[in-house]
């Protein structure tokens, strides 16, 4: 596995080793052990999500201020254009975003740690999202932070505007939401 820091060093982008031949390919999407030790990333996972979403479709920006997840997410079929939202007051990196694109094709996978807001946009026909969490979904402490937050800036890949769930359309502000310490 090949791991490379992004412009917020605690966000890692996740290569691993694909062996493909005229069968198609084999790789591993997850070991706990290659994880810690490449990574660093010890965290137990307990809960598996799988989501599937159409061209335009933007989720986010999510994250839970109790029980908060960290996220391991790769895509199966399509492709996003996936963001991290440093949320933690004390960080130096605060307010700060990070984007990478994960598809199928590059078979890439992202780490977010627990601190960010994560969202993402498809910008294929289709996609499908799996993501390991580290702790489990709890509605009642999801929050969301406004996708097109001004104060954040995320340029977003948009040819049009995005198809947005009726709790993305009432994120929060970054200056009124409930953050990290």
């Amino acid at each position: 596995m090949n791991v490379i820091r992004t412009a917020i060093p605690d966000v890692l982008l996740l290569e691993p080793r694909v062996f493909g031949d005229e069968r198609g390919f084999f790789f591993e999407s997850y070991n706990q052990r290659t994880l810690a030790e490449k990574a660093g990333i010890a965290a137990p996972f307990v809960q598996d999500n799988h989501s599937r979403s159409a061209r335009g479709v933007l989720r986010g920006l999510h994250y839970q201020i109790e029980q908060p997840q960290g996220k391991l997410v790769r895509v199966i079929a399509g492709a996003i254009f996936d963001v991290a939202v440093d949320i933690r007051r004390s960080s130096s990196t605060f307010g700060k975003w990070v984007s990478v694109e994960l598809s199928a094709a590059n078979k890439q996978m992202a780490w977010i740690p627990i601190g960010f807001a994560h969202g993402f946009l498809t910008l294929s026909d289709h996609a499908e999202v799996l993501y390991k969490t580290t702790d489990f979904w709890a509605p009642e402490h999801e929050r969301t932070i406004a996708w097109d937050d001004p104060a954040i800036g995320v340029v977003w890949p948009l040819a049009s505007p995005p198809t947005l769930s009726d709790k993305d359309r009432r994120g929060a502000r970054l200056g009124n939401a409930v953050l990290f310490p």
